[in-house]
C-alpha cells in the first residue's frame, strides 16, 4: 500500500528541490499539534478537510460575474475554485513542484468570498470602514479557516498547516490588488494558485461572456491572444464548439509560456509577451463584460441588499452590535440566501 511514509519518500525522489514537501516540519506543522494520518500527507488532509467544510459547499450559490439564479452553465465560485485547482495541479506536476499544496490552497482561496462577487466585497469593505474596520476576501479565507469553521471539539477551524495558511494569507491576483505590486510569495506553490487563478477567471470569463451574448466573436477576434487561439480553428464547427475550442487553446497557450518562462529564480510568472496578451484580454473583459449594463444591474442590487443586511443587524439585537460577528455572516451568505433574508426582513427590535 502507498502510505504517507511512502509518500512522503517518492516526494524526496521526484519532487525538485525547490518543491514544498511533507518531510518540511516547519511547512506542514499546525497550530494545534495533531496525530498523523496513517496514509494521508499533512497536505492531502487539508484538501480533505477544505472539501467538506461547509464553507466550501456555500460555494456553489456564490456570484462569480453573474448572480448564481442567472443560468445554470455560468460559473460560480466553485466551479471556479475547482478549475482553479485543476490548472494549479496541471502547472505543479509538470514543474515538480507539490500537487497537493497547490490544489488544496486553489481549493481554499475563495471561501471566504461575499455573496454578490467583488461587488459585494468592495460593499462591505465600504461599510466597514466606516467603523475603523476592512474586509478582503482573502483574509476572510483565512479567518474561514483558521477560526470560523467548527468540525473539532479541541480547536475552532479546520487546522490546516502553515504551507496553505501562508498561501492564503499572500494569494493576491491583479484583480483582487488593484493593480499594485504583489509581495513576496511564500513558496512557489502559492504563486502557482495566484497565477492559476488569472487563467482560470479570464477564460473562463471570456467563455461565460461569449455565451451570455455580452460581446460576440466579431468584437473579441480584434485580440492578438485570440487570433492566435483561433488561427487552425474550423470556422464551420458550431459555436458553442467553436468558442470552446478558442478558449482551450488560450488556456493552453498561458501554461506552455509559464511552463517555457518559469525558473526557481524568477518564479512561476508570464513572459513579457504573453503578459502583454493576457492584460489585453483583461481591459476587454472588463469594458466589454465587468461593465456591462446587465451585470452592473445584478451588483447594484446585490450591494443595495448587503447595505440593507448590514443595517439591519446593526439596529437589532441578533448580533448585539458586534461589528466583526455581521461581517462573519453577511460574508458568508449565498447570493440566494441573502436575497431570501432581505426579503423577509421583519421591523427591527
Amino acid at each position: 500500500m502507498l502510505d504517507r511514509k511512502s509518500i512522503t519518500e517518492k516526494e524526496e525522489k521526484y519532487l525538485a528541490e525547490y518543491a514544498s514537501k511533507n518531510s518540511d516540519l516547519e511547512k506542514v506543522a499546525r497550530k494545534h499539534p495533531e496525530a498523523e494520518d496513517r496514509f494521508r500527507t499533512p497536505f492531502q488532509r487539508d484538501r480533505d478537510r477544505i472539501i467538506h467544510s461547509k464553507s466550501f459547499r456555500r460555494l456553489k450559490g456564490k456570484t462569480q460575474v453573474f448572480v448564481a439564479h442567472y443560468g445554470d452553465h455560468f460559473r460560480t465560485r466553485l466551479s471556479h475554485s475547482l478549475e482553479v485547482a485543476q490548472i494549479a495541479r496541471d502547472i505543479s506536476r509538470t514543474l515538480s513542484l507539490n500537487e497537493d499544496l497547490s490544489e488544496s490552497i486553489a481549493l481554499a482561496h475563495d471561501l471566504g468570498h461575499t455573496p454578490f462577487g467583488h461587488a459585494g466585497e468592495r460593499t462591505l469593505d465600504e461599510i466597514l470602514k466606516k467603523h475603523q474596520m476592512c474586509f478582503e476576501h482573502n483574509m476572510q479565507s483565512k479567518r474561514t479557516v483558521e477560526i470560523l469553521e467548527k468540525k473539532y471539539p479541541n480547536f475552532p477551524g479546520l487546522n490546516l498547516t502553515n504551507a496553505v495558511i501562508e498561501g492564503l494569507s499572500k494569494h493576491q491576483t491583479f484583480f483582487d490588488n488593484k493593480g499594485k505590486k504583489i509581495e513576496k510569495f511564500p513558496h512557489l506553490e502559492a504563486e502557482v494558485v495566484n497565477i492559476a487563478d488569472e487563467i482560470a477567471y479570464l477564460n473562463h470569463d471570456i467563455d461565460d461572456g461569449l455565451a451570455s451574448s455580452f460581446f460576440d466573436f466579431e468584437k473579441i477576434s480584434d485580440l492578438e491572444i485570440w487570433k492566435n487561439a483561433t488561427k487552425g480553428l474550423n470556422r464551420n464547427m458550431p459555436k458553442d464548439i467553436f468558442r470552446s475550442r478558442a478558449v482551450s487553446s488560450i488556456i493552453n497557450f498561458m501554461v506552455e509560456d509559464i511552463y517555457a518562462n518559469f525558473s526557481p529564480k524568477k518564479g512561476v510568472c508570464f513572459s513579457s509577451p504573453a503578459k502583454k496578451q493576457k492584460d489585453e484580454l483583461r481591459k476587454f473583459l472588463y469594458k466589454e463584460f465587468y461593465m456591462q449594463k446587465e451585470v452592473k444591474k445584478q451588483s447594484e442590487k446585490g450591494q443595495k441588499i448587503i447595505k440593507k443586511l448590514f443595517n439591519y443587524f446593526l439596529e437589532t439585537k441578533k448580533f448585539n452590535q458586534d461589528i466583526e460577528k455581521i461581517k462573519d455572516f453577511i460574508a458568508g451568505m449565498t447570493d440566494e440566501f441573502a436575497i431570501s433574508y432581505y426579503q423577509n426582513l421583519s421591523p427591527p427590535s
